[in-house]
């Protein structure tokens, strides 16, 4: 497998962000694909984070380029599940369907279990996104159905608006092997 690295975010990254960000196949679990500016504004909040805290939602490089992004993230909504640290990731098709989004995710994790001393991240999607949800079986998240919710920055009667949340609180025993 190729090695995959989670970084700080460089200029040279944002062409393929804006590319993924605009790939409606990418983006097909979110209610749009990004324009040029949100895309601009949402690279800016990236690496801001990291500059600012020392952790965030990282480039994930594969082979010397950008395969996607994954990280954790504080989300600045309500839902059942508030307060908390999320674990996201999104990759360019081409990167799909490799392990590469769980290779990613495993660091993350380790990340914030680790080094972060955190006791729960949180993990949601939309409910029809399925290869999330195979993705957060494999690295052993737990379904909280008490945390399923409507995702507020998604419109009311857009069938993307219901939400699947899941736990991990393992401190990392299942993924270390």
């Amino acid at each position: 497998m190729s090695s995959v690295i989670l970084r700080q975010w460089r200029d040279s990254d944002f062409v393929p962000y804006f590319e993924m960000n605009t790939d409606p196949e990418v983006m097909r679990h979110f209610p749009a694909v990004l324009t040029k500016q949100e895309a601009s504004a949402s690279f800016a909040r990236l690496r801001n984070e990291i500059e600012k805290r020392g952790w965030g939602v990282w480039a994930v490089e594969v082979d010397g380029a950008l395969a996607g992004m994954t990280g954790l993230w504080i989300p600045r909504f309500s839902a059942p599940f508030m307060p908390c640290t999320e674990i996201l990731w999104r990759f360019r098709r081409q990167f799909w369907s490799r392990g590469l989004a769980y290779a990613a995710a495993v660091q993350a994790l380790v990340y914030g279990f680790s080094t972060l001393r955190l006791t729960e991240i949180v993990a949601y999607t939309a409910a029809s996104n399925l290869r999330s949800i195979r993705l957060m079986e494999r690295l052993d998240f737990i379904r909280d159905l008490a945390g399923d919710f409507e995702h507020p920055g998604v419109p009311q009667g857009n069938p993307l608006r219901h939400h699947r949340s899941e736990e991990h609180t393992s401190e990392l025993q299942s993924l270390r092997h």
